[in-house]
């Protein structure tokens, strides 16, 4: 039971769970912002209609919902690209890469310091 309990209270699971539920909350929003996507579109091409659900091509009824779920993913994955991870990179690596760097440093400087007190001492 004590590993079973661990394994429940692992910090890693935890941040899975967090961040499967954030992600199910944020699928609506980019399904809204698709939709919104296909809407803005629409009007500016003088009302073109991306309701493939009715399209058949060579007897295949199938192709229309396809195309219709192709044309959203890919709305989605980039709206998903350019509006989460492009920012959240850029933010990553301008306030946590140096806090890693000066970490290495010290962790090098006092390695440094070790190295020299035993060549020292065997002097």
């Amino acid at each position: 039971m004590k590993g079973f309990k661990e394994f429940l209270l692992r910090g890693n699971l935890v941040e899975i769970a967090t961040g499967l539920i954030i992600a199910t909350a944020f699928a609506s929003v980019v399904a809204a912002f698709t939709n919104f996507l296909l809407e803005i579109i629409g009007k500016l091409t003088g009302g073109a209609d991306f309701n493939f659900d009715e399209m058949e091509i060579l007897g295949f009824q199938t192709f229309g919902p396809f195309l219709t779920a192709l044309v959203a993913f890919i709305i989605m994955a980039a709206a998903v690209y350019f509006g989460v991870i492009k920012p959240y990179t850029a933010m990553r690596d301008r306030y946590f890469m140096k806090e890693e760097e000066e970490a290495v440093e010290e962790q090098v400087l006092l390695l440094r310091e070790i190295r020299d007190s035993l060549n020292a001492d065997k002097a």
